[in-house]
């Protein structure tokens, strides 16, 4: 399982032309499953994310979870963080899970991070052609991959 977390000031979902749906200050998590995910990558991910200290505490250092600063999540499937580009020049999405087996890890993931940060989480709509609208702060983005916490 890979997440593409960045810290925004605000994002949105926007499908067809409305928004689907929108945070103010927090996270926007892009997530991208595959095949070999399970519930370990789950539980591992989502704590990481629950306690990971991006945001400025009183002396302006990322030393606050989104928890701690009241911030929200949206969150985003985006198979296209599985591309490989090793051969070629069309970006390839073996290693992405297909959809009957990622819309179910999809909405694991969902439940446990809600239950891990205790508060609601947006999403976008799996599946759907989207637009995101966002506003990075700092910037700040990281990458996780829950295969590579060794």
């Amino acid at each position: 399982m890979r997440i593409l977390i960045q810290r925004v000031t605000q994002a949105s979902v926007i499908i067809e032309g409305k928004i689907f749906s929108k945070i103010k200050a927090g996270m926007l998590i892009f997530i991208g499953i595959e095949e070999a995910d399970n519930e370990e990558d789950i539980s591992w991910l989502t704590n990481k994310i629950a306690n990971l200290r991006i945001f400025d505490d009183a002396n302006g250092v990322p030393n606050l979870s989104a928890k701690d600063s009241k911030g929200e999540y949206l969150v985003v499937s985006q198979f296209t963080l599985h591309a490989s580009v090793k051969k070629g020049n069309r970006p390839s999405f073996i290693k992405a899970a297909r959809p009957e087996i990622a819309l179910a890890l999809y909405h694991q993931f969902l439940d446990k991070l809600k239950a891990e940060t205790n508060t609601e989480i947006q999403t976008g709509s799996f599946g759907a052609m989207m637009q995101i609208e966002l506003v990075n702060d700092g910037p700040f983005t990281i990458w996780i991959d829950s295969k590579m916490r060794g």
